[in-house]
């Protein structure tokens, strides 16, 4: 959408012409000359009342702005709208610009903007199609409103609106099939195992004597005024920990690949939980928000949208080693397998992979770089698995 160029105020409406339009006031008086005195409180009076004019449109003119979708994917696109009323008697000259921070609008410039008219308690709203163009977190909303009289002689400036947060979620591109290591402690599918995995609850049923305490729902029974418990799914599962090393990644400032890496874990996370894989995720970087590094493993409607955020969140600063971040909570349930990710095969990553060992957790190291490190560990090339050519 074009830019509006700001329109200028008359030199008799500036502060030196007003000065002028004083003097020849003054000398109008001293010869009492009436055409050059009545058109000169003309330019005073007019320039008075559209500066009030102007002052009055700024305190009776609301702005909100909303968005149709606050997540999405890179490449997808928004509906920014900005609804705008004048709540006075007076017309009002608007002009609003909202910065698109990250996102692209259909002309490439860096912020939307559009001008309008509005009579008394009239209301018009801005429309503005963005397209997200990369991974982050983002807020528009914000927005530049300029208001003044209907003539334009004068304008006042301020920033309305509050700022909406945007998500993009990391790009998902194909990925190729590879083995994965498999630990089945529940049985095959249809089958009935005498070891109940707490991550798939089937539903609830009237508690049976004799039947462990631990598995009591207790919410269920404050529901139903009578004691639950949970019934298991009898299935064959499979539970993977992705696990990203964002400390290599901050120490070289490698962003492109650190992206790469990151929609690599986004596109096979995508991939395990189609499969009906339980998948978890755990990274020691810093997050946007504040909000925690660690998705525990689940399988339930939210879980692959709460990994997406996550990784949309996640920033290129290391916070901790990403061992520390494996110890800190319970993230290693019985029969799970890792899946780790990369710049290098070194440094702090080699003592995940050796903490893994001592605790018979099978795992698969991914790295951008490979050969880089020195170490001598099996990893994988990330590209690899990415089906899909690098742009660029």
């Amino acid at each position: 959408m074009d830019g509006q160029a700001p329109r200028l105020s008359s030199f008799f409406l500036l502060p030196p012409g007003l000065v002028c339009v004083g003097i020849l006031l003054f000398i109008g008086l001293l010869n009492r000359q009436r055409p050059l005195i009545v058109l000169s409180l003309l330019v005073l009076g007019t320039a008075g009342c559209a500066k009030l004019w102007a002052r009055v449109s700024r305190s009776r003119v609301a702005c909100r702005s909303t968005v149709d979708r606050s997540r999405l994917f890179p490449g997808e696109s928004l509906v920014l709208s900005l609804e705008a009323g004048n709540r006075s008697f007076l017309p009002v000259a608007l002009q609003v610009t909202a910065p698109t921070d990250g996102f692209l609008d259909p002309t490439g410039e860096p912020a939307a903007s559009g001008e309008a008219g509005l009579l008394w308690y009239q209301t018009v709203e801005f429309r503005w199609t963005l397209k997200a163009s990369q991974r982050g977190v983002f807020h528009l909303g914000s927005h530049r409103c300029t208001t003044g009289d209907l003539f334009g002689f004068f304008g006042s400036t301020w920033m309305a609106g509050e700022a909406l947060e945007i998500v993009v979620y990391p790009r998902i591109v194909p990925t190729a099939r590879f083995p994965l290591p498999r630990r089945d402690f529940f049985g095959i599918p249809g089958a009935e195992s005498p070891i109940r995995d707490p991550v798939y609850i089937l539903g609830t049923r009237e508690y049976q004597p004799g039947r462990p305490a631990k598995h009591i729902h207790w919410k269920a029974t404050a529901r139903h005024h009578r004691l639950q418990e949970k019934l298991f799914e009898p299935t064959e599962q499979e539970k993977i920990l992705l696990a990203v090393d964002v400390e290599g990644f901050a120490r070289l400032g490698a962003g492109r690949e650190f992206e790469r890496a990151l929609e690599a874990v986004a596109s096979v996370a995508v991939r395990l939980d189609r499969e009906g894989c339980a998948v978890g995720l755990i990274a020691n970087g810093a997050v946007e928000g504040g909000t925690g590094s660690v998705v525990p493993i689940g399988r339930h409607p939210q879980q692959l949208p709460t990994i997406l955020e996550l990784l949309a969140r996640l920033r290129m600063t290391s916070t901790a080693p990403l061992l520390d971040a494996v110890r800190a909570g319970n993230h290693l349930p019985w029969g799970i397998s890792c899946l780790c990710f990369s710049l290098e095969n070194g440094g702090g990553t080699l003592s995940v992979l050796d903490y893994f060992a001592r605790r018979h957790v099978p795992a698969i190291l991914f790295v951008t770089r490979p050969g880089g490190g020195g170490a001598q560990v099996d990893a994988r090339a990330l590209e690899t698995i990415l089906l899909e050519e690098r742009a660029g």
